[in-house]
């Protein structure tokens, strides 16, 4: 049974951090390429980061580029989501995605909130 598990958002204020993780099982965690999609209340999900199964290249949405950064461990199964000088615009349920060749996976997300 396929399982992505999200975890780490919070309530955090402006200028600050978070890190998210999202752990992985019943797929080859290593031949999968690895996304994080957000969706703000109102508002269509959008995509926000990706890590190549290696971990070699990554690619970011303009909106956070310098600020949040994607990496993977495959050892562990994990993919993280470090996200730095958060803004109230970043309020969001955040999603872990996997691209296992033709197959796309999702968890069930966590809650970022961004406010003083």
């Amino acid at each position: 049974q396929v399982q992505l598990v999200e975890s780490g958002g919070d309530l955090v204020q402006p200028g600050g951090s978070l890190r998210l993780s999202c752990a992985a099982s019943g797929f080859t965690f290593v031949s999968a390429a690895m996304n994080w999609y957000r969706q703000a209340p109102g508002k269509e999900r959008e995509w926000v980061a990706h890590i190549t199964s290696t971990g070699r290249s990554t690619n970011y949405a303009d909106s956070v580029k310098g600020r949040f950064t994607i990496s993977r461990d495959n050892a562990k199964k994990s993919v993280y989501l470090q996200m730095n000088s958060l803004k109230p615009e970043d309020t969001a349920v955040y999603f872990c995605n996997a691209v296992a060749g033709l197959v796309g996976y999702w968890g069930q997300g966590t809650q970022v909130t961004v406010s003083s």
